[in-house]
């Protein structure tokens, strides 16, 4: 090795050592989990994929579906998840696909069309919300034998019966200025009281005197959230409540629009910590606050960013920095050098493809995490930060504008959505119960032990 293939190495070892990743680029890695080594069995045989476990007004629910939906669960987690996990999971996945037919079979009904590109961005969302890269998770599911199907076929559930939810409303779901300036008035006299940034998964229960499956299910999911699972993507992939197609976030909600059981829980939860399974009528609610204010007065850092990535063209091996790593590396370096505006470095980002976005949006300074706000915080505007290193490329960021707001300030539009959101969810529960009732489902024998 040449003394500058040596002098980048060593360079890529350190600054992967001090980086952190761009907002967009956070690599997971599977925990190590050590046990006793036990007496080898043989393994069941699995049942045929073919196997229908299900009729639902006619059409078929079988074995393959679901277990690819297990396996969309474990590769979009990044966490490895034993049979046993997978075993208690099964009959809420059941369960899960059946509301979906449910759900298609309507939007067919009412003649609901979700179009590719909604799909796509559905699906970019979700990366988004899980700093991962442009195209990571399909990418893992083809690569792991995972039909990429399995996740388009749930995204277009989402999003086309957010349109039958549309339709279901009809005058109803109009908010009109009077709305608003009602929730504004009501807002005024709540000031001084808490307000939260949560997300939520929702847990349905059918029958509330037979809810054991639902609360062990409940139970698994909150495990694999604590040992690293990511909140938006289990929310996507499980939560009944409309939230999911933005990974359970909920936004700003103040005391009185929540369950009074999830109250008495946010109240008490550190920042960040994922809640016990909360018991509400119709199911289980797993809640996690990302932060807390008061109604009326909370100051903040709004800073307006811009990105430029250099993409490896391998996983980066920092002790044996392949050589378009290091070019990589020096390229950063003189950028950091020479680029001076926040134009200058949106141009670059596009010189490079574009692999991660120009813009990553405004971000509030003190809801970032610790690592990346002690980048941003003493970073001058129009200058380029150092080199973030991760496995896959190398990010530049810069601050374009800085400024003071009270963020508790609620504009109307961000009011409107709020109240579109509580009619929504109501709706939703409602068309679901009525759905079940008018539907013959026919559950067969190789489903029921799941379920029971």
């Amino acid at each position: 090795m040449s003394k500058t293939q040596r002098t980048a190495s060593t360079a890529l070892a350190a600054l992967l050592a001090l980086s952190v990743a761009a907002p967009a680029a956070v690599a997971r890695t599977a925990p190590a989990h050590k046990s006793a080594p036990q007496k080898a069995e043989a393994p069941a045989k699995p049942p045929p994929e073919d196997q229908i476990l299900a009729v639902i007004n006619g059409q078929v629910l079988t074995q393959r579906d679901v277990d690819n939906r297990a396996k969309l669960f474990v590769l979009s987690t990044g966490l490895p998840v034993s049979p046993d996990v997978m075993n208690r999971m099964r009959g809420q996945i059941i369960h899960q696909l059946i509301d979906e037919r449910l759900k298609t079979q309507e939007m067919l009904k009412r003649h609901i069309n979700v179009e590719p590109e909604q799909i796509a961005a559905a699906i970019s969302n979700i990366e988004q919300r899980n700093g991962m890269p442009k195209d990571a998770l399909r990418n893992r599911l083809a690569s792991d034998g995972v039909s990429l199907t399995t996740l388009i076929d749930q995204i277009r559930v989402q999003i086309g019966w957010m349109q039958v939810l549309r339709e279901q409303l009809g005058e109803g779901g109009r908010i009109t200025a009077t709305q608003i300036a009602q929730r504004e008035q009501a807002l005024q006299a709540e000031q001084g009281r808490a307000q939260y940034m949560m997300s939520e998964i929702f847990v349905p229960v059918a029958d509330p005197r037979h809810d054991e499956n639902e609360l062990a299910f409940t139970r698994t999911i909150i495990s694999q959230l604590r040992e690293g699972a990511p909140f938006p993507i289990v929310a996507a992939q499980f939560s009944q409540a409309q939230s999911a197609l933005d990974g359970g976030s909920m936004g700003w909600v103040q005391e009185d629009s929540l369950d009074p059981e999830v109250v008495n829980v946010v109240r008490q939860m550190p920042i960040g910590a994922i809640s016990n399974p909360i018991q509400v009528a119709g199911g289980f609610v797993i809640a996690t606050v990302q932060a807390k204010r008061v109604v009326g007065k909370q100051m903040g850092t709004l800073v307006s960013l811009r990105q430029a990535f250099f993409p490896f063209d391998a996983p980066l091996n920092p002790q044996n920095p392949t050589p378009q790593q290091q070019a990589s590396l020096q390229k950063a370096t003189h950028a950091i050098e020479t680029i001076h505006s926040c134009d200058a470095l949106e141009a670059l980002n596009k010189s490079l493809g574009e692999k991660r976005p120009s813009n990553p949006g405004t971000q509030v300074l003190e809801r970032l995490a610790p690592q990346m706000r002690s980048v941003i915080e003493p970073l001058p505007v129009n200058k380029v930060s150092r080199p973030l290193v991760s496995m896959d490329g190398i990010a530049l960021l810069m601050v374009c504008d800085r400024q003071q707001k009270n963020l508790a300030q609620q504009t109307p539009g961000e009011i409107a959505d709020q109240l579109m959101n509580e009619r929504v969810e109501q709706a939703s529960r409602q068309l679901q119960r009525d759905l079940q009732r008018r539907s013959i489902i026919d559950i067969r024998p190789a489903a029921k032990p799941a379920l029971n």
